[in-house]
């Protein structure tokens, strides 16, 4: 998105291709997926922002392949030509060789991910509510949360709030506080990528909201009614669940693995394609690939999946078609991290900003302004905000809409 507006301001021809019609804030799928925000409020129809570049063209197709050696996009109908490709179709979730797992524990990447999650977690409290038997009835109450990523912490705190405040006077057969969480996490503290103060804040601002860390555990099975784990003591434990959420894993885009075949480039274990510090691919400098999707080392570190990581890198791609237009040659690519941030729950999220970490509500004021900023367009930053400041002093979620068939009737 970000390329592709800055060379509409460019005297080049620009064809945006997608299989969806909107841009999607994914950082924001988890406020969808716990029913405080609703799926318009995320996302934005490609032809409205993109409406007044004239030079650019939005084509809602599906991408199959590539014929790199007569720079050509193979579509399911048709083919486009160009003279530059820039690839960036993201990441999918990823259940480390168990795609069955899917069925049972959904991930967070789209729009139906979101609103599945949202009829799940809502679902869960009804079927309690019709529930006679103490111990199903505990197992309706009780979600797990597979990964403690910035997307399992924010999911994990969200339920809490659902159960402890939002819910809290709906029910008269059951008291949604008593619903157990866990967070399972594979590493020894959460939110891996930050500092160890910041994630021993994370947790006991999650114990708050009646979440249970649990790090150092290794999940083994998922299935219908539950999820089995070791830990440490490599004992095997059965948690009895019905409500369960994959935070734990991604994989590059298969359109990275596509062209990386037809390039014989290397990828790494996610399937990530290897790029120079141009972000093209080694002896094919027509084609950028950016976001989820590259691999980029930045001294020596490879740079994480990241929102600010991609808009950035987006930056950099349309800036270097400028300036080879004009004879120049673009500089390396380097990514200015401006920091790295999460949210718990009401009032509470911890920030690493480089030269200063904190956390609670000066670190929520943050993340909210920061992420309302990289909303696109005036309409969804001014909702989104509207929505946040009744949601903040009514302890309401306005989107609590059980969509979708319930399969497990």
């Amino acid at each position: 998105m970000n390329a592709a507006k800055m060379l509409g301001r460019l005297p080049v021809s620009v064809t945006l291709i997608d299989r969806r019609n909107f841009h999607l804030f994914q950082p924001l799928l988890y406020q969808v997926a716990s029913g405080g925000l609703s799926p318009g409020d995320i996302a934005a129809p490609l032809r409205d922002v993109l409406s007044r570049f004239k030079n650019v063209q939005v084509l809602m197709a599906e991408v199959t392949g590539f014929d790199p050696a007569n720079r050509r996009v193979l579509l399911t109908k048709g083919e486009l030509p160009y003279d530059t490709l820039i690839l960036a179709t993201g990441a999918e979730n990823y259940y480390f060789g168990n795609d069955h797992w899917a069925e049972f524990a959904p991930g967070l990447k789209t729009i139906e991910d979101a609103t599945e999650i949202r009829r799940r977690i809502l679902t869960a409290f009804e079927r309690a509510e019709l529930e006679t038997d103490p111990e199903k009835r505990r197992a309706w109450l009780r979600f797990v949360v597979v990964g403690a990523g910035p997307t399992g912490v924010e999911l994990a705190g969200a339920i809490g709030e659902i159960a402890r405040d939002t819910l809290r006077d709906d029910f008269r057969s059951i008291r949604p506080a008593e619903a157990q969480i866990q967070l399972l996490e594979g590493a020894r503290h959460t939110l891996p990528l930050f500092a160890e103060d910041l994630s021993e804040k994370a947790e006991r601002a999650l114990i708050k909201l009646g979440v249970r860390v649990r790090t150092g555990v290794r999940v083994t099975d998922i299935d219908a009614t539950g999820v089995s784990l070791t830990g440490a003591s490599a004992t095997p434990e059965r948690i009895e669940a019905h409500t369960i959420i994959w935070a734990a894993g991604v994989r590059a885009s298969p359109l990275g693995r596509n062209l990386a075949n037809a390039l014989q480039t290397p990828t790494d274990r996610g399937g990530r394609i290897k790029v120079t510090s141009g972000l093209s691919i080694e002896g094919h400098p027509e084609i950028f690939v950016l976001g989820d999707l590259a691999w980029f080392e930045q001294d020596k570190v490879p740079l994480p999946g990241l929102c600010p990581v991609a808009m950035q890198q987006g930056w950099y791609a349309a800036n270097a078609i400028k300036l080879r237009l004009s004879g120049k040659v673009p500089p390396p690519f380097r990514y200015n991290n401006k920091g790295i941030m999460a949210t718990i729950g009401r009032a509470s999220a911890v920030a690493d900003l480089g030269f200063i970490r904190f956390g609670g509500l000066f670190a929520w004021l943050a993340w909210l302004f920061i992420h309302l900023m990289y909303l696109v367009g005036f309409r969804n930053r001014f909702l989104v905000a509207i929505q946040w400041g009744f949601q903040y002093l009514t302890f309401n979620r306005g989107a609590r809409l059980i969509t979708g068939k319930d399969e497990s009737k």
